[in-house]
């Protein structure tokens, strides 16, 4: 594979002078003393400029508007540090720290890398824009690049809320645009297709049973692997001919969303199996997501199966409910609060839910 260029120059030793440096187009531009606040700073400066377009030469554009200098108070660094802690006991479910926790670090690495010495107040537009730049040059894709720069720009709301951050300054960074397909580097992520029937059915004859009755009953309730994996006979409403699955801890539940999954009769044959043994609050499914998708993934490599993943059993349940049903009933069917998130899976009510089970499984 050939190797990915460097859009964003390094931050460079300069042995013989101890000097920080960063080589653009063939020059070195000095910046100070290796490792120190100030050569950081003048480093983010530069590159800020490099990725706008505009010439190199000092740049004083955003200290000059905020009055800022490099020694004007909070930094980068420091609020971002401020609010990794905020976050480690706001993103919490069921006693864990949730995926977002990673999501945020991820978003806020190449932010600390350009621009950890630069205060608060002089972060602006281009400096952001830069930040950007080296995600598209990490290989990241648009739509993912586009949710972190939403996620930084979380960070300095909320240096706003807790009055760290001038409103001017979120003001000037909530100008920036997204990027937009086709019109950038970034490359867009493929979007995600149902398992079709064959690949599903060829996986089923080369994993475990859990995995096999996982699959299934995933395939006819649409649920998410997660919230299968919660499953407890006790969490089960069986006093009608469709079963209810009452979530409890599922992904939109902050929100103050309800999650009801509703079961029929075929997968209600698999669940009764796999209860019999069980206490009224033992997992019905005893395995780990990751363990889940990674025998779908290894069956697939193993016995030269188109790859799929059990999220697109979701997909594909989406599709055929949108095809026998339309797709209120696939909203009802799937959970989803906005009809948008039901176009995406199909390409409300409880009442439609326990129509779609009974008539699906």
């Amino acid at each position: 594979m050939a190797r990915r260029s460097n859009v964003c120059p390094s931050y460079l030793l300069h042995q013989p002078t101890g000097q920080a440096r960063v080589r653009i187009n063939g020059k070195d531009y000095y910046l100070g003393e290796y490792g120190s606040e100030e050569s950081r700073v003048r480093y983010g400066e530069i590159i800020a400029k490099y990725a706008s377009g505009q010439a190199l030469e000092p740049f004083s554009g955003a200290r000059k508007a905020t009055g800022c200098s490099a020694e004007c108070g909070l930094t980068t660094n420091e609020l971002v540090l401020a609010f990794m802690r905020h976050a480690a006991g706001h993103y919490v479910k069921n006693g864990k720290p949730t995926s977002e926790i990673h999501c945020l670090k991820s978003a806020a690495r190449p932010l600390i890398e350009l621009f950890g010495f630069t205060p608060v107040d002089a972060f602006g537009p281009l400096m952001l824009k830069s930040v950007r730049e080296k995600m598209v040059a990490a290989g990241w894709c648009r739509s993912v690049i586009n949710k972190n720069v939403g996620r930084l720009r979380s960070i300095f709301r909320w240096g706003v809320e807790n009055e760290m951050v001038s409103a001017v300054t979120l003001q000037r960074l909530q100008a920036v645009s997204p990027l937009l397909s086709g019109r950038t580097k970034a490359q867009d992520k493929p979007a995600r297709t149902p398992a079709t029937e064959e690949q599903v059915e060829a996986v089923r004859k080369h994993v475990s049973p859990l995995v096999r009755d996982l699959i299934d009953v995933q395939r006819l309730t649409g649920a998410r692997a997660g919230e299968l994996l919660l499953i407890t006979p006790a969490r089960i409403d069986r006093s009608n001919d469709v079963w209810l699955y009452y979530v409890d801890g599922h992904k939109t539940e902050h929100h103050g969303h309800r999650r009801i999954i509703a079961i029929g009769a075929r997968a209600q044959v698999i669940l009764n199996r796999r209860m019999q043994s069980l206490g009224t609050n033992d997992r019905v499914f005893k395995i780990r997501r990751d363990s889940y998708t990674l025998a779908v993934r290894r069956a697939c490599q193993e016995h030269d199966i188109p790859p799929w993943t059990p999220h697109q059993l979701r997909h594909a349940a989406g599709q055929e409910i949108r095809t026998k049903f339309g797709l209120e009933h696939v909203q009802a069917a799937l959970g989803h609060a906005e009809f948008a998130m039901s176009e995406v899976y199909a390409k409300a009510t409880l009442e439609r839910a326990v129509e779609v089970a009974a008539a699906v499984g």
